[in-house]
């Protein structure tokens, strides 16, 4: 696990080419075929060194959830463990770690109608006035989201209205009746990638998504805006890096403002990883600058990852 731009990709690569390793990847965004620059996603080169499951599974109209994504984690780690291989996943979305060793809650389907309600009251009020209205009926649930969060705000909320329930006692519910997770039949590491110094982490996301734009990100965005069957509501578009792009594209701002609203979003990203991360029962940590800047090579930070591991397993 770790935040955006640490390195996690190249530290799990090497990985594999000294251990029984296959890459589960836990992304919220390397699931969807034709977004590949703004994901970062693994290249041929590094497909051909470590391969990946669960890349380009997805079209960007078709939603994946944290319930899809536990279903194929399941599987695919049933089928590597059967092989004598070892599962290791590797990514930033904290929701799908959390989901998997803690599994979902049974929440009330989708209401199209009371989410056009919610999206109506943020666009006349902001999402602020709708966070405090979640606080009011479910304070748990709206101190552990971000005012900031839309898409969860949203969903909690109307969960509330949908079945008189919070999201917090479905939870609960389920709790108490779950079956044995992942975590209890799986021996699990936990390994955090990350710098000790934040302000390296700013500059690697400032210089990669420069990068990114170099390689072509506007011409990707470009194609996805110009199919016509994608709007800005989806999880897809909705990608930090993608949605400002679109934005510049759909004529909200010009393109200098369009990434610097990117890299300040990334940058916002990285945030909410490291608040998950700090809060992470069982994490061992591995930074790859020492306490005096310099940068630590890519075989020491596997020797601390093995080591981690060794010590696990004895």
């Amino acid at each position: 696990m770790g935040p955006t731009a640490s390195g996690k990709t190249a530290l799990a690569i090497e990985m594999a080419q000294k251990l029984p390793l296959e890459l589960i990847s836990v992304d919220s965004t390397l699931v969807y075929r034709g977004m590949d620059i703004g994901t970062a996603k693994p290249d041929a080169n590094e497909l051909a060194l470590a391969h990946h499951h669960l890349l380009d599974i997805r079209d960007p109209a078709d939603p994946y959830s944290a319930a899809d994504f536990i279903g194929d984690a399941e599987a695919l780690a049933a089928e590597i463990v059967a092989r004598g291989r070892i599962p290791l996943f590797v990514g930033g979305t904290m929701l799908y770690f959390k989901a998997l060793l803690e599994g979902l809650a049974d929440m009330p389907a989708a209401d199209p109608a009371i989410r056009a309600d919610i999206e109506r009251l943020a666009a006349n009020k902001g999402w602020g006035h709708v966070h405090l209205q979640l606080s009011e009926v479910d304070p748990e649930a709206a101190a552990s989201i971000h005012p900031n969060h839309s898409q969860r705000i949203s969903r909690a909320l109307e969960i509330y209205r949908v079945s008189g329930v919070t999201m917090t006692a479905h939870k609960r519910r389920q709790q108490q009746q779950k079956s044995p997770g992942f975590a209890e039949r799986y021996e699990l590491t936990q390994l955090a990638i990350a710098p000790r110094d934040r302000s390296l982490l700013h500059r690697r996301i400032a210089q990669r998504y420069q990068q990114m734009l170099q390689q072509g990100l506007l011409a990707e965005v470009q194609a996805l805006y110009q199919r016509g069957d994608l709007h800005s509501k989806l999880p897809a578009v909705r990608a930090v890096g993608y949605r400002q792009l679109w934005q510049h594209l759909a004529g909200e701002c010009e393109i200098d403002e369009a990434v610097e609203k990117a890299v300040i979003a990334t940058r916002q990203l990285a945030k909410r990883q490291f608040t998950w991360l700090r809060g992470w029962p069982e994490l061992n940590w591995l930074y790859i600058d020492t306490e005096t800047g310099d940068m630590v090579p890519k075989q020491d930070l596997f020797e601390q990852a093995l080591g981690f591991i060794e010590r696990k397993v004895i």
